[in-house]
């Protein structure tokens, strides 16, 4: 890598680090898109980010959807780039920022997929009965009652877990600290899967389990994989008879119920772990049914024979 290319990037990458605390995950992500476009611009001769105009990004886009990368991966690479560029410009080691003009590739619509009421009660009673059946009921009760994405139930130990307040202390994205409330329910999955715990560990009570313990431990020191959790998720999906269920189902259906039974955009937003409202916008719909329902029990013109 030219060496005026490679001081650019380090010395974003180290701000991201050191002034603006990204954690170590973001950080890499971010190192690892950077990598990749500077790559495509040196083989384009680039030596520097003042050689870098809209043509070559725009060409990198398009070769990247070309080689077969979703297009989320696409605008992912455009926003980090953006980040970049932004960040010389406050340096005045760029005049004018090259991505401003750059649109990005054009994502489909998607929302996420939510369960009924009916299926998701169906799906996290639908533990097979097997040696991991306490386990397996908590991880589900967590995905669903609370709403946990997949890593901060994989991350979880035992002294971010209050039984008796019935409260969480959730590590999330960005390493940002939310309360998350817990339900009978998941408390009482808890409770069970704590006691089996303590039995396996040589017999000890509960009081006993360190607190930094991984509330799902995996082989040695580490806690349970994703694809531990993702199995757990089909397992109990095949037994439900529901195709199609993924442990992000699970989240976004239990923020769509919490939004049909009343719960603000702001609760929720909090209660997610969102940064912004706009994510939380954007990841909870509310169904056709619930909309018509609150026409007409509210618009005074909306009842027949009115």
């Amino acid at each position: 890598m030219p060496e005026q290319l490679s001081a650019s990037v380090d010395c974003f990458l180290d701000t991201l680090r050191f002034a603006r605390n990204a954690s170590g995950h973001t950080v890499a992500n971010y190192s690892i898109d950077l990598s990749q476009f500077v790559e495509y611009a040196v083989a384009r001769g680039v030596s520097s980010m003042r050689d870098v105009d809209s043509r070559i990004i725009r060409s990198f886009l398009r070769d990247l959807v070309g080689y077969g990368y979703a297009k989320t991966s696409a605008a992912r690479k455009l926003s980090t780039i953006r980040s970049l560029c932004s960040f010389l410009v406050e340096r005045q080691e760029l005049k004018v920022d090259p991505s401003a003009s750059v649109r990005g590739p054009r994502l489909p619509g998607r929302l996420p997929r939510a369960l009924s009421r009916g299926d998701a009660k169906r799906l996290v009673e639908a533990v097979p009965e097997d040696d991991h059946a306490a386990r397996d009921s908590a991880v589900l009760e967590l995905l669903y009652g609370c709403g946990l994405r997949i890593a901060e139930v994989v991350g979880l130990t035992w002294d971010a877990v209050d039984l008796g307040e019935r409260w969480l202390r959730i590590l999330g994205k960005g390493d940002k600290e939310r309360m998350v409330p817990m339900g009978r329910y998941a408390v009482c999955s808890l409770e069970l899967w704590k006691r089996e715990c303590s039995c396996l560990s040589q017999g000890r009570d509960l009081p006993d389990i360190p607190g930094a313990t991984f509330v799902f431990p995996g082989k040695g020191d580490s806690p349970m994989t994703v694809r531990t959790v993702a199995r757990i998720v089909d397992r109990a999906a095949l037994k439900a008879g529901i195709p199609g269920v993924t442990p992000h189902v699970l989240r976004h259906s239990y923020a769509t119920h919490m939004l049909e039974g009343g719960a603000s955009i702001r609760v929720l937003q909090e209660l997610l772990g969102h940064e912004s409202i706009v994510t939380t916008q954007r990841y909870v719909t509310v169904t056709a049914d619930r909309l018509r329902e609150s026409y007409i029990r509210a618009h005074p013109r909306a009842k027949e024979g009115d």
